[in-house]
């Protein structure tokens, strides 16, 4: 069982050949619809705590520019998908990893990592729906000038590790390895 909670996952997942296009859309178009959902859910319940901290929408933060919020971005979302194609990889032997089948402990780990380290800069974005949903609620302030930065870069991220993994790394592993039984 899956679960596809962010776009930039999805679209890594897409690019490494693990879901289809059409399933990609749609799963992209129902995190989306569900982060508005979830947005609303939380200004409904919580509306002061909701108006006070800008409904958790993000943007660049004081004392940043675009293109480090951008590149926090990039490779924050890297990080987080390199760990869900490492963690999930079903070619990756239960004797070649001290956790074996707790794919959730890594992953968690690289979203609290990534969030030390981004939150100063954007609020930490890293999945496109969840910025979505809040900027779609919230609404003002200028929350829609940088929002794109919260798209492009989880996508590029999502790429990035996609290929990486899927083309370098592990064609680099079949490579060894038919060089290996080859010598042998």
């Amino acid at each position: 069982m899956r679960g596809h909670i962010n776009p930039a996952v999805t679209f890594g997942l897409f690019v490494g050949r693990k879901v289809s296009l059409i399933r990609a859309f749609l799963y992209i178009v129902a995190q989306s619809a569900g982060a508005i959902c979830g947005a609303g859910l939380a200004k409904g319940f919580q509306r002061s705590y909701f108006e006070r901290y800008g409904g958790g929408a993000n943007f660049v933060q004081p004392g940043y520019n675009k293109g480090t919020a951008l590149g926090a971005e990039i490779i924050g979302t890297f990080v987080l998908v390199y760990t869900v194609f490492s963690a999930t990889d079903p070619k990756r032997n239960a004797r070649d990893s001290h956790v074996p089948v707790l794919a959730p402990l890594p992953i968690g780990f690289a979203v609290f990592m990534v969030h030390l380290a981004t939150i100063p800069v954007t609020g930490t974005g890293i999945n496109p729906a969840r910025s979505f949903g809040s900027a779609v609620i919230y609404n003002k302030d200028k929350i829609w000038d940088d929002h794109w930065i919260f798209w492009v870069g989880p996508f590029i991220g999502a790429f990035v590790a996609a290929v990486y993994h899927q083309y370098i790394l592990r064609a680099a592993a079949i490579k060894a390895l038919g060089s290996f039984r080859s010598n042998n």
